[in-house]
């Protein structure tokens, strides 16, 4: 086997994985596909074809199987994809001539829509959500846990029972102590 083919089948095959993690968490055969890379004029055959595949069935019941991600990872995750996505469909749809049909609307990505209508004299008016805000919610969930992993290190510390802490040396405990400046 080639060294190009041993990479396609490679992408093949983290393809069929992140289809099931993808449609495990988004419960939607062609979205699951069009999120991991498939073609989206392909996407839901490829779906249906995948959700037949014994050994793709077998991953999905493995996925299930495992404990579900924590709500603060799937927030995260939707902000970042928010914040760093793509919004080249939505500028598609506006600039289409006619209304796209179902078959197409189902294979763009409109994560980063947050209002869609159509305005007087037939033109459609977009809203999407702002990447600012989105960005500024990521960095105050990552300041967030900084702050609480600072006070899990703290509580840690408080907790080292009194035995330890008799057997420490000086050198450990000063490094235990913040440090001050001494005044003259």
């Amino acid at each position: 086997m080639t060294d190009t083919a041993r990479s396609e089948t490679r992408i093949a095959a983290l393809r069929r994985k992140n289809f099931c993690r993808y449609y495990l968490l988004l419960g939607n055969p062609t979205e699951a596909a069009l999120q991991a890379g498939f073609a989206p004029e392909k996407a839901a055959e490829e779906a249906l074809a995948l959700l037949q595949n014994h050994s793709c069935r077998a991953y999905l019941a493995k996925l299930a199987a495992q404990p579900a991600l924590p709500i603060q990872t799937l927030v995260l995750s939707g902000l970042s994809r928010l914040a760093f996505g793509s919004a080249k469909d939505a500028v598609k749809l506006v600039f289409s001539e006619e209304m796209p049909s179902d078959e197409m609307l189902s294979r763009l990505d409109l994560f980063q829509v947050a209002e869609l209508k159509r305005v007087k004299g037939g033109g459609v008016e977009i809203k999407l959500f702002d990447r600012q805000k989105a960005l500024e919610r990521l960095l105050e969930c990552a300041m967030s846990a900084d702050s609480s992993a600072a006070a899990n290190a703290l509580l840690s510390a408080l907790s080292i029972p009194q035995e330890e802490a008799n057997a420490l040396d000086d050198d450990e405990a000063d490094a235990l102590l913040p440090k001050t400046t001494a005044r003259s």
